[in-house]
């Protein structure tokens, strides 16, 4: 018969998406606790051998992922094919999404200044956004928030695990400065004579 640790590795091989505890508990026919102590042992047998995967505990599941170490070789490897990217616009939609939903298209659009359906759309496609309902509020636009594919993807477990805005916004002397050169001229009537 094959082993509890061999069935849970054929399973995280295949899985698209991070496995539950108690799923793999329930496929294997083992109690949640003894589960735990096969994913555990599994990850420190990984670890220990050097092999060039990982199983990491994301978005409330188990998942194999490759070691940090491999990241150079795996994008040399990742050059040889036609790759599919995000564009920008669609990066900064997506972050706009993360870090303010839930969020509607106009509050989008207005953060960037530019209009984000196309991206917003793109994003959708890809399974990294989703609606999360409808504003109480006049016009009840569709509210947009990220979804577990975008958790996975990022390797975190909940949005509390992505980094501070604040690490990434500058001073406020400098937005100041920046602003400066955009702003209305200040009418005859402000200015001393």
């Amino acid at each position: 018969m094959i082993e509890p640790r061999a069935i849970l590795e054929a399973i995280l091989f295949v899985a698209e998406t991070p496995v539950r505890t108690e799923e793999l508990a329930e496929v294997l026919e083992l109690p949640t606790s003894r589960v735990e102590e096969e994913l555990d042992a599994f990850g420190r047998h990984l670890e220990a051998e050097g092999r060039g995967i990982v199983l990491r505990h994301v978005a409330g599941g188990w998942r194999l992922y490759t070691v940090p170490a491999a990241r150079p070789y795996l994008e040399r490897f990742a050059a040889t094919e036609r790759v599919v990217r995000l564009s920008k616009a669609a990066l900064e939609t997506l972050a706009v999404v993360a870090y303010r939903q839930p969020v509607s298209r106009g509050q989008i659009a207005e953060i960037r200044g530019v209009d984000s359906d196309r991206a917003l759309r793109t994003l959708e496609r890809r399974g990294l956004v989703t609606e999360l309902g409808r504003d109480p509020g006049p016009g009840q636009a569709i509210l947009y928030g990220t979804t577990e594919l975008f958790l996975e993807k990022l390797g975190i477990s909940s949005l509390e695990e992505l980094p501070p805005l604040a690490d990434h916004v500058p001073p406020e002397s400098v937005v100041e400065t920046l602003e400066r050169p955009f702003r209305p001229e200040a009418s005859s009537s402000d200015s001393t004579s």
